[in-house]
């Protein structure tokens, strides 16, 4: 399992109707992608859900790189990127991925939370991880769960947990962000629990 996001920081006055509308477009091209466990197409828009910013930032799990690779290089990401400019894209490595109760009820996805810290010098890596597996369960466990994951980045020595909610009231901390559309082709087939 591969964790991949990119962030389009946009001027305080865009007009986010324009990705919306962008969305409702062109979201579903992704419902069948082979190789996708699932992206959400992600948005921050500033003064809601304490955001500073307006932002478009869709996170993705993949179930093979070929998949992502084919995202990346085959002219899915070259239209974002000749509308919008190239932006970074960060990669972390999969750690733990759960179901949350909420899933199971079929419900829809309203708000993610994304969580990014720092793993500091001299720690044991074992330990953390396996801190990070359980805080994974521990948001699956919550009520209003859709899903719940974590991965690493072990260059920049980052961890970063995602969650996906059905209300407007996560039990998570991070970053807030509104979801537009939630394509899953494989997340079905994303394995469950620690990923070691």
């Amino acid at each position: 399992m591969h964790a991949m996001q990119y962030e389009l920081t946009l001027p305080a006055d865009y007009d986010m109707g324009i990705i919306r509308g962008r969305v409702a477009r062109v979201g579903h091209l992704l419902d069948d992608w082979d190789g996708l466990g699932f992206k959400t197409y992600l948005l921050r828009e500033r003064g809601v859900h304490g955001s500073p910013v307006n932002q478009y930032a869709p996170f993705y799990l993949w179930n093979t790189v070929e998949g992502m690779n084919r995202f990346l290089w085959g002219g899915a990401f070259q239209r974002l990127a000749d509308d919008f400019g190239r932006p970074e894209v960060r990669q972390w490595t999969g750690l733990a991925y759960e179901e949350g109760g909420a899933a199971a009820a079929g419900s829809s996805a309203v708000v993610a939370v994304r969580s990014r810290r720092s793993i500091p010098e001299g720690v044991e890596l074992a330990a953390v991880m396996e801190d990070a597996v359980g805080e994974t369960r521990r948001l699956a466990g919550e009520e209003g769960a859709v899903l719940a994951a974590a991965a690493v980045d072990p260059h920049r020595w980052e961890l970063v947990h995602f969650s996906l909610w059905e209300h407007d009231t996560p039990k998570a901390e991070g970053d807030v962000f509104q979801v537009l559309h939630v394509s899953e082709p494989g997340r079905g087939a994303l394995p469950r629990g620690r990923q070691w």
